[in-house]
């Protein structure tokens, strides 16, 4: 049992003198004993201790001064008889016994959660609703390194780009092979006219085109660095998006000229390959797919036996179930070939991960999986997406072969933070901890303190889509603050106030890493830009009758 703010939320009742709450929860069965209440909580800034009691399933566990501290949140357990729980509806109450009290004003108690678990546990922040990153005394390695004889979660792990340049693929590879990933991919986009032609443009993919000689020399560096840097490098194209011309899947033709760019590449002794047909208007016919994907797979098998491939279905998400969902990957079941792995980018296109519907997904397509975690990319959208990853089960990898994060656009150099932290779950998922992992990630970056404590800052400013629980790739954590201050009454002031405190961190950003984090500090700035005009918009009327000149 777990109540996270559940106690706060539960019923609330007066008499006797108590107030107290009361949280009733269901056992299926009985959990080995012996078994602890894990509190935390605090005291009120008073004199003494408030007296409190606890009970649960009307058994008295606890009676007496409170000792939680007054200025902090801490975690206390008390111990369970044996036989005070039962199978089936239990209750659990936490009450104030002191008999007088004024509105507003101490005794109270403050409960942030309750927990009835073994002694060993240990009561973890949900970072959803207690983010803050606590900068480490001491720099662990990272990832977390692994118990004796235990092997890491993921056998794969790593990134792919998006959208980007290849300056931007192989500034990664070294920061890549010091966390322990060992996959790179390109961004599909990468094939494509991105030099010329805004993404939308349906002159932008022209698969069935050679690529100019001075990007296929350029792509074939990335490819032979990969190599040099013990990653596996993923060669991807998606024909079907933004383009004039998409594959016939019945024509020999088209694929013999889809053929010529996987052909290239294997040449240069590359071994993993991916065709993504994700997010596509036309050509959704999953027979038609199966047979090219296929016919790539048998002639990259044909020369080389130990050639991969994975494919991105145009239904890559969710539990497989839907309605046109299902009929799609069971005809993928069917007709792929069984050793192509798919993509599957979790419970939806982008929130939490679960391994129940990664089971789902995969017992109907019937194909080993890759796991596409869209965090923390941005789509291009002027934001950051900076908190750890959260919310991935622990035991994905027992259904999953390899995990991928797909990042940002722009922000490849402070996407090291957040990426950082999928290295560590994917690594050592079990061990895994978010808000250990953030703070350790941004230790990585420098040896600085002040540098420490400006990308502190940053991070939480840009905290991002997870932690706010908004399944939104261009989410602004740092606008969206911003609204919830302007919308409350009488906040003039206090919106200046954060506006105020965003350019110090700008100039506290830009001192301390004067030749880095470029699109960050634009990213920062834009945002500043946009949030001074709309003060002035908001509170023009308001400045005016106070200052008629």
């Amino acid at each position: 049992f777990q109540a996270e703010d559940g106690i706060r939320d539960a019923q609330e009742s007066r008499g006797l003198g108590d107030v107290y709450k009361r949280q009733t929860f269901t056992l299926p069965r009985m959990p080995a004993e012996p078994l602890f209440v894990h509190l935390k909580a605090r005291d009120d800034d008073g004199p003494g201790s408030c007296t409190v009691a606890i009970e649960l399933n009307g058994r008295l566990l606890y009676e007496g001064p409170n000792n939680f501290p007054a200025d902090r949140w801490a975690t206390r357990r008390f111990a369970i008889p044996a036989g005070s729980l039962r199978r089936g509806e239990n209750t659990i109450v936490i009450a104030n016994r002191e008999n007088a009290g004024q509105l507003g004003m101490p005794p109270w108690f403050m409960v942030a959660s309750c927990t009835i678990a073994a002694g060993q546990y240990v009561l973890r922040p949900n970072p959803r609703k207690d983010f803050w990153v606590a900068l480490p005394d001491e720099v662990r390695p990272l990832p977390e390194p692994l118990a004796a004889g235990q092997q890491p979660g993921f056998r794969i792990r790593g990134i792919k780009g998006w959208m980007w340049r290849p300056e931007q693929y192989l500034a990664e590879m070294p920061v890549l092979a010091k966390y322990r990933m060992n996959f790179l991919m390109n961004c599909y986009t990468s094939m494509c006219d991105v030099e010329h032609f805004r993404w939308g443009d349906a002159q932008v993919n022209r698969w069935w085109e050679d690529l100019p000689d001075s990007k296929r020399r350029a792509y074939e560096n990335v490819a032979r660095q990969c190599l040099k840097n013990g990653l596996h490098f993923c060669f991807s194209m998606n024909p079907n998006i933004c383009t004039k011309r998409i594959v016939n899947y019945d024509s020999p033709d088209d694929v013999d000229l889809l053929w010529k760019h996987f052909s290239w590449m294997q040449g240069l002794g590359v071994k993993w390959f991916n065709i993504s047909l994700d997010d596509i208007t036309e050509g959704i016919n999953a027979s038609g797919q199966a047979k090219v994907v296929n016919e790539i797979f048998r002639r990259l098998r044909a020369r080389d036996p130990d050639a991969n491939m994975i494919f991105c279905p145009t239904y890559y998400w969710g539990d497989g179930t839907g309605k046109d969902q299902k009929p799609y990957l069971e005809t993928l079941a069917r007709e792929l070939d069984k050793d192509v792995y798919v993509f599957w980018t979790g419970d939806a296109v982008v929130g939490r991960i679960t391994r129940k519907a990664a089971e789902t997904f995969r017992g109907i397509v019937n194909h080993r999986l890759f796991l596409w975690d869209n965090y923390p990319v941005n789509d291009a959208r002027p934001t950051m997406h900076l908190g750890p990853v959260i919310e991935r089960d622990a035991d994905l990898c027992e259904v999953i072969d390899g995990y991928m994060s797909n990042p940002m656009c722009r922000q490849n150099e402070l996407n090291r933070i957040p990426m950082l932290t999928c290295a560590d779950y994917a690594y050592n998922p079990r061990a895994y901890d978010p808000l250990r992992s953030i703070g350790q990630a941004i230790a990585h970056q420098t040896d600085d303190p002040a540098g420490r404590e400006v990308l502190r800052d940053v991070v939480e400013a840009y905290a991002g889509m997870l932690i706010y629980g908004k399944a939104d790739t261009g989410f602004n954590s740092v606008r969206e603050q911003y609204m919830r201050i302007a919308n409350a009454p009488h906040s003039r002031y206090i919106a200046k106030a954060y506006i105020a405190y965003l350019e110090g961190l700008s100039e506290r950003f830009k001192r301390a890493f004067p030749d880095r984090y470029h699109a960050e500090k634009k990213t920062l700035d834009d945002d500043i830009a946009a949030l001074k005009e709309a003060h002035t918009a908001k509170y023009k009327d308001e400045a005016a009758e106070q200052d008629p000149r």
